[in-house]
């Protein structure tokens, strides 16, 4: 009983702590499945200025919240598993999880791990030495060949497709080409923010960047097409006129031509 009671009361002391944390503008909770202390910690320092992390259990979390008497945000105990830690701040949420977004190591790949995205060995050099490597590469589906004096990969090759597991061979595979196709961080799963709950938080800054020129491109072009008069069009309309103008000339002068030696 003697050992009970101070383990009671750091619960307590820890549910008080989470309660007046709820009341910042924002609460991230995040998964840190296959994330290493170390990691954790590293990401900790870089975000101390703006963000609290806490680790507490679910029970617990769902007392701090019966505090706050915020019906609200009950709603994101469902969505909360295992793996998962707490972040704090008076910052918005979404501020928060950018930050998260760049603050991601490379990660290798682990046998049984189901691939997020596909991986591609691209063709190209290896530190590898020509002998046995050369028919491990070739029994996994590439296509390995002798340049100066190391193995290198003929052609561009989808080693692992989105969805598929990793076997123990291409992970080996991909370690030795010291290939690390994943990134690895604090993942955020849902988020509260000035009242509202989020779950869609993900922020995939490369897939959005590129999904950005693609829009721009092909409104561009649109814009190109109506002649719509601005600054990022105007160049490419006068190029177009000219391109007109020089083809109605050789036109003009063509049939010129064929007038006279009529």
């Amino acid at each position: 009983m003697k050992r009970n009671k101070p383990i009671l009361e750091g619960k307590r002391k820890l549910v008080e702590e989470v309660a007046l944390l709820l009341n910042k503008r924002s609460l991230i909770i995040c998964s840190v499945k296959n994330l290493k202390a170390a990691q954790l910690q590293q990401i900790r320092k870089k975000i101390r200025e703006k963000a609290i992390l806490k680790v507490a259990k679910k029970n617990l979390i769902k007392l701090a919240i019966e505090r706050t008497k915020n019906e609200e945000l009950k709603k994101i105990l469902e969505h909360i598993t295992s793996d998962y830690i707490l972040l704090f701040s008076d910052e918005e949420a979404f501020e928060i999880i950018s930050i998260l977004a760049d603050n991601k190591t490379p990660s290798k790949a682990r046998a049984g791990q189901e691939s997020t995205d596909d991986i591609w060995v691209k063709a190209g050099p290896t530190n590898l030495s020509p002998g046995p490597d050369i028919s491990l590469l070739s029994s996994v589906g590439l296509q390995p060949k002798v340049e100066g004096g190391k193995i290198a990969i003929a052609k561009d090759t989808l080693f692992v497709k989105k969805g598929e597991k990793i076997s123990s061979e291409k992970a080996a595979i991909l370690a030795k080409l010291d290939v690390n196709p994943f990134e690895i961080g604090l993942e955020p799963i849902v988020a509260f923010s000035d009242g509202k709950i989020y779950t869609s938080v993900k922020i995939d800054k490369k897939t959005i960047l590129q999904e950005f020129i693609s829009s721009y491109s092909k409104s561009l072009a649109f814009a190109v097409e109506l002649a719509w008069i601005s600054k990022e069009t105007l160049p490419f309309i006068l190029s177009k006129a000219a391109l007109h103008e020089n083809v109605l000339k050789n036109l003009i002068q063509t049939q010129t031509k064929e007038g006279e030696k009529s």
